[in-house]
């Protein structure tokens, strides 16, 4: 009896775990939690070496190479879905990271010319003629991958890079050019109409007036109109200098209007400092010796002044070096091989974190020797503040609340402050300069809550104390000031003195104006106190130039855009890892239905 009842309490036992197996899943740990949406306007390139590292960062769209001579290597009939992996497609669309595209290389097999850059056979042929191999490509490649969720496609990688010089991708001509993005754009939205083609990063630095000359070719095309003038985006690089970026942004949108080109959105598709004094990773270079404090405070100040200009998106290059020697220049937030993290990553992560959200304009206030950014944003005011030069420098910033917040961007700590008669005392150190500074000195990000985000821009703040140099250690980016006094060895600024809120002169940076779009020259290193702002960015299809006085114009339709998921968008749907149930309503009926088969199965082992 006692061995019958152990038998019967075994099955029992073993019913019970059965239905707990049942049950579990549905009750456990989920698995996966919601990811919340990502500010698509943040990139790295080639987050998918370092997903986790990505996800981590909270980027939102990626850039990877699709290499034609990888795709296809031996001839048309070639198809090497494996060069880009659909995993790490599939991984992006579940971080809630967008994937752009960089179509370049040219097989052997399809060109006359040099392998890689030179122009692919038949490209002047219509594009449905078998014998243009390039529009055979460009439909096949993004029919393809539009099921896997990449709709952004980069026609090449700097054009403006003449033949002979060091990082020369395209030999054809400015015409071969502007014929590759022709083709590729009627072949690509032949089969994906919601494709947008964005002309290749430019550097502009080899060649400033390449873009405008370019633009006015598309121009005189009696065609291109009728097309949207073949192209959706132009894409940028900028390195090493943050303060050229407005003039750099500027100049792309001053080109569409000297074209008669109605604006397009401006995206940055590469840019970061290299440092080349990481102990971890030594470089040797000749010129631009940054260390990895330099590498993290270039990060805030390039977005800032990115987003300022009317950038759409700008990305990191990148977020880890694979396959590098030692001793390589090495660009990466993420070190190579042992994947630990650079100041930089950390800089780049409280910098979405603060700026995450932000609604256009972006307002700038700036002097001789500090710029302060202003970003608005649903939950509050977040502005980003740094010493030009390499003298610190104390200011006086209006407050917009009753308190803030100084956050140092690398540690992320917070530094509670309060106002007094109105305003913030914030000192500011100073910029690592030898012989000239590069960039500016450590930022800080000054953050309120609660603030209306009206957009008007915040008036200029008075310099309450400056001109100290700065120590070589120093690593925060700035620090209240408890007390009004001056310290030791600074220069008291006479009270009352007036600061203009018009610049008396040209600004530092060409920006084109709504009634006069020829750039106005670089001035002097000390520009007159200003305060600025530019307008929204254009759309992906933006209805008339906007009037504003700054170049960067779109109309100021982006913020309903935003919500819509257009350009700048933060996409809702494809953002979350795995959908998390609105209600616990399936777990407890899947419980219920597991009790009540426990209670059948006791019934029938105790009628036995």
């Amino acid at each position: 009896m006692l061995v019958k009842n152990h038998k019967r309490w075994f099955k029992l036992l073993f019913l019970f775990l059965l239905v707990g197996v049942w049950v579990w899943p549905e009750t456990a740990v989920p698995a996966a939690t919601a990811q919340s949406a990502r500010d698509p306007r943040f990139g790295a390139v080639e987050s998918f070496w370092a997903p986790g590292e990505a996800a981590e960062l909270g980027v939102g769209w990626e850039r990877i190479l699709f290499y034609w001579n990888e795709i296809q290597p031996t001839g048309p009939n070639d198809w090497n879905t494996l060069h880009v992996h659909e995993e790490w497609l599939a991984e992006a669309r579940a971080q809630g990271r967008q994937v752009t595209g960089l179509l370049k290389n040219t097989p052997v097999w399809a060109t006359d010319g040099q392998a890689a850059s030179g122009v692919p056979r038949g490209l002047y042929l219509p594009i449905d003629d078998p014998g243009n191999l390039w529009a055979n490509y460009t439909r096949r490649v993004a029919s393809y991958y539009s099921g896997h969720g990449v709709h952004n496609w980069i026609i090449w990688n700097e054009p403006d890079i003449a033949p002979d010089v060091y990082g020369h991708e395209f030999s054809g001509s400015m015409a071969d050019y502007y014929q590759l993005v022709k083709v590729a754009y009627l072949s690509i939205k032949q089969v994906d109409p919601n494709a947008k083609i964005h002309l290749g990063g430019m550097t502009y630095w080899h060649d400033p007036s390449w873009l405008s000359r370019f633009l006015q070719m598309v121009a005189a095309d009696p065609d291109a109109a009728a097309n949207n003038y073949y192209f959706d985006i132009i894409s940028l690089h900028i390195y090493f200098r943050p303060e050229t970026i407005p003039q750099i942004v500027g100049n792309a949108f001053a080109a569409q209007q000297q074209a008669g080109i109605p604006l397009k959105p401006v995206w940055i598709n590469e840019t970061n400092a290299r440092p080349s004094t990481d102990p971890e990773w030594p470089v040797q270079v000749q010129a631009f010796e940054l260390d990895l404090e330099q590498q993290a405070w270039y990060i805030p100040q390039a977005f800032a002044l990115g987003y300022y200009a009317g950038a759409g998106r700008i990305s990191v290059y990148k977020l880890i070096d694979i396959n590098i020697a030692p001793g390589d220049e090495s660009w990466g937030l993420v070190r190579p091989y042992d994947f630990s993290k650079r100041p930089a990553f950390f800089a780049y992560q409280n910098t979405i974190k603060y700026l995450a959200g932000f609604t256009y304009p972006v307002q700038r206030e700036q002097a001789g020797n500090y710029t302060i950014v202003r970003f608005d944003r649903p939950q509050g005011t977040t502005r980003v503040l740094w010493a030009r030069t390499g003298l610190s420098v104390t200011l006086n910033v209006p407050a917009l609340a009753d308190s803030a917040v100084l956050v140092d961007p690398i540690t992320g700590a917070e530094t509670p402050i309060t106002p007094t008669g109105g305003t913030y005392q914030i000192r500011l150190n100073g910029a690592r300069c030898v012989g000239e500074c590069y960039m500016g000195g450590a930022p800080v990000f000054l953050v309120e809550v609660g603030t209306d985000g009206g957009g008007g821009a915040s008036a200029p703040p008075v310099v309450a104390a400056a001109n100290t140099p700065t120590p070589g250690a120093t690593t925060a980016g700035g620090e209240a000031v408890q007390t009004p006094e001056a310290e030791a060895g600074e220069a008291q600024t006479v009270a009352g003195t007036p600061i203009p809120t018009e610049p008396s002169g040209p600004t530092e940076t060409p920006y084109p104006t709504a009634t006069n779009m020829v750039p106005v020259p670089k001035p002097s290193n000390t520009p007159t106190v200003m305060s600025t702002s530019t307008a929204v960015p254009p759309t992906e299809t933006p209805e008339s130039p906007p009037a504003t006085e700054v170049a960067a114009v779109p109309t100021a339709t982006e913020a309903v855009d935003l919500a819509a998921g257009d350009e700048g968008a933060i996409v809702e749907g494809e953002t979350a890892v795995a959908e998390v149930p609105n209600s616990n309503l399936g777990v407890w009926l899947l419980g219920g239905a597991g009790m009540a088969a426990l209670l059948v199965a006791f019934a029938w082992f105790r009628r036995r």
